[in-house]
């Protein structure tokens, strides 16, 4: 039987480039090549694509060749500049391992769409509804799901401080892993946390903070068949959960801990998985998401945000609440692939 031929796309242009990295060398360590034949396309932070061996840390510098994805659905698959000329490599799918802006936003989907070829994850909509937190609590309100009270702010807008309740967080709208995040808990604060979140997007939001526990939900499936892994819990010890921006997660966190299963009651956790479902139902999502919410004192349950391609890393919460609920990132792998090609898990 002949091998899937797989692409595998990471790295990019965003800030989450060095997650995407080590999000692929998971999927690569758990990839069955007896089934599947990969293709990994690195992109540099400048975003020149390269054809390379494995997404190993030295990747950029090994033996790579120009590589692109061509939007011509005729040719299907990767044109691959070697030595003057462009080879053609036609691809049955691609799993785009990608965080971020111009790679969980949409515009990766939207160019696979022009390609033709299908992909892992959630389509064009759905990324770029997600990737806007707004937006998704506004589609998620509407759902009749809870979210927290927040305010937008656009190009060179302010916000008058006095009428927020604090503490609030600050936040870029279309960014993702913290970055740009601020807690602020003074209006005389507020300025600069703006300024911060502006240097990764041009829309910042800001939000109310919400009392309670911050709960997570890894969802696998399409429309009325979805999958969820067990509930996990990040139990902090301050500020909030910001793991990807330190030095050595893998060693673990300075200021949280991720609890899984989740120390919380039966009942707290079916109301977790059905909010779970049902917000990643309102927003359209396909494949694969997680779902991060809030757990209230009162058992009622706050959306956070919605990641449509999920941190993959040895760290990373989506595999570990994949695996907590017997499905081992192989396994998931399978899964998502089998969703990309036939809409359905076999």
């Amino acid at each position: 039987m002949d091998r899937l031929k797989i692409a595998i796309i990471f790295g990019g242009c965003s800030e989450e480039h060095p997650i995407s990295l080590k999000s692929a060398q998971e999927v690569a360590r758990n990839l069955d090549t007896e089934k599947y034949e990969p293709f990994y396309i690195g992109i540099t932070k400048g975003g020149a694509w390269k054809l390379c061996d494995r997404p190993d840390g030295n990747w950029e510098n090994g033996s790579c060749r120009p590589a692109v994805l061509s939007p011509d659905s005729a040719v299907h698959g990767l044109l691959v500049l070697d030595e003057g000329k462009y080879e053609t490599i036609s691809l049955d799918l691609v799993f785009p391992v990608l965080h971020g802006k111009l790679g969980e936003d949409g515009a990766m989907q939207g160019l696979l769409e022009l390609a033709g070829i299908p992909y892992v994850g959630c389509d064009v909509q759905s990324s770029a509804l997600c990737m806007d937190k707004s937006l998704a609590y506004v589609v998620a309100s509407s759902a009749g799901i809870a979210t927290p009270n927040f305010w937008t702010v656009t190009g060179n807008e302010n916000i008058d401080p006095d009428r927020l309740t604090y503490p609030v967080f600050v936040k870029p709208a279309r960014s993702g892993s913290s970055f740009g995040v601020s807690k602020v808990s003074r209006k005389e604060e507020l300025p600069s946390a703006v300024q911060i979140a502006r240097q990764y997007d041009s829309k910042v939001l800001i939000e109310e903070a919400v009392v309670g526990s911050e709960v997570g939900c890894a969802i696998l499936g399409n429309g009325p068949d979805l999958i969820a892994g067990e509930v996990d819990r990040i139990a902090l010890s301050h500020g909030f959960f910001r793991i990807h921006q330190e030095n050595e997660p893998e060693s673990g966190s300075e200021n949280s801990t991720p609890i899984v299963p989740a120390d919380i009651s039966a009942e707290s956790r079916s109301l977790v998985h059905q909010t779970a479902r049902a917000i990643y139902r309102a927003l359209g999502c396909s494949g694969l998401a997680r779902v991060d919410m809030f757990l209230k004192e009162d058992g009622t349950v706050v959306l956070n945000e919605v990641n449509t391609l999920p941190g993959l890393t040895s760290y990373s919460r989506y595999p570990r609440m994949m695996a907590a609920a017997g499905l081992p990132l192989a396994e998931v792998i399978d899964r998502i692939v089998s969703l990309a090609l036939t809409g359905r898990v076999q």
